[in-house]
């Protein structure tokens, strides 16, 4: 695996799975057939506030410029123009961050016709422009499922669209009843249906820690009730408190949950990368967020005598910064950290409707969004 330029995060292939799930068409699936509002339960409230919570007027409308086309497919520049569900559900939710409905509307409509195509209720994680097919590998991608499932039961609420409501508490229930697997720690979010389980690999079940949206669990905990979605949560928490026994206190990009102590997962990197620094994001984004979680962050980050953290790629075997976290968004959450920790103005430079690459774009804004919901005295 080698690090993609600009910031961007490796992708990795997920294992597929077989060929004929993509046969399987949109209106089959189990999200896209029509349905009658009586068939929705009341949900228990999700945390509205959600909507407009984007605080700078202009970022959501120079991010759709730059990101979304008119049909609502969400373009990851950096990694050769693709798509994938959790650049979707980024989309939606920011989406409902400006109160966009008509761009919430054909994020979800692109989505739901183009990555929602397996007979379980999930998506294919990922769309490639080019000739045909689109979908090369139909596994899935939990994170991105789960963002999706957030966005569509706080906006079914926000906007009292009851078709969203029902949409996502689908996905929800398909996230848990395919994903969620017993371990150790307690009940935890494989990161796809397949190639992750303790069948599949010798150092199995692998998870990402990253893939704990801990402010999508505390909203579907509420909104859809029947699922145990506080315990995931707590296992996502356990999971960061065994990696913070190393000498570096940070979670690996991926871990082993094989033994009685949380290890980096064979054959990727036993690094603190791009998709971990998703982690403190959400966490500080929660409503009950909690201190010592956030704090190896904050010791990382926080040098006397500079305005800006030194972020990066760290090796969790010596501790060393291996490449900085170049695009400026990417400061964003480390200023949310330290919001979060000691009540510190977000620097006005992260204040701005710029745009730079997807990734770190997408990353403040919903820090942006997260200060803005749970920390309005940094503004």
């Amino acid at each position: 695996m080698t690090w993609t330029p600009f910031g961007a995060r490796p992708l990795v292939r997920l294992a597929p799975v077989a060929a004929l799930v993509l046969a399987i068409v949109a209106a089959l699936s189990l999200v896209g057939r029509p349905e009658t509002t009586r068939a929705v339960a009341a949900p228990r409230a999700t945390d509205v506030t959600l909507r407009g919570a984007l605080p700078v007027p202009g970022l959501w409308t120079a991010y759709a410029a730059r990101f979304v086309t008119p049909e609502g497919r969400v373009v990851d520049d950096v990694n050769g123009g693709i798509s994938h569900s959790e650049s979707q559900g980024y989309g939606l939710i920011l989406a409902l961050a400006a109160d966009d409905r008509d761009a919430f509307r054909r994020i979800w409509t692109w989505t739901r016709a183009n990555l929602y195509l397996r007979k379980d209720g999930l998506a294919s994680w990922r769309w490639q422009p080019g000739p045909a097919p689109n979908v090369r590998d139909p596994n899935n991608a939990t994170d991105g499922d789960l963002l999706v499932a957030w966005a569509l039961t706080v906006a079914g609420e926000a906007w009292s669209e009851p078709a969203f409501t029902l949409a996502g508490r689908r996905i929800a229930h398909a996230v848990y009843d395919r994903t969620v697997i017993r371990t150790g720690f307690g009940p935890a979010l494989l990161p796809a249906v397949d190639g992750f389980r303790a069948g599949d690999r010798k150092d199995g079940p692998v998870v990402n820690p990253s893939y704990w949206v801990f402010p999508a669990l505390a909203d579907l905990d509420r909104a859809v009730p029947d699922r145990d979605w506080k315990a995931v949560a707590a296992t996502g928490h356990a999971i960061l408190a065994a990696t913070r026994i190393g000498s570096t206190g940070l979670p690996p990009e991926w871990a082993s949950l094989s033994g009685k102590d949380v290890a980096a997962a064979d054959g990727f990197p036993a690094v603190f990368g791009y998709n971990a620094l998703r982690v403190p994001l959400y966490i500080a984004w929660t409503a009950e967020h909690r201190r010592e979680s956030l704090a190896p962050f904050m010791a990382r980050w926080s040098v006397e005598g500079t305005a800006r953290p030194p972020l990066a790629v760290v090796d969790l075997t010596s501790g060393r910064d291996l490449e900085p976290f170049a695009d400026p968004g990417y400061r964003a959450v480390a200023a949310l950290v330290a919001c979060s920790l000691e009540g510190t103005r977000v620097p006005d430079d992260l204040r701005t409707a710029d745009v730079d690459h997807y990734y770190p774009a997408t990353l403040r804004a919903l820090a942006l969004v997260a200060v803005n919901m749970r920390h309005p005295t940094c503004w």
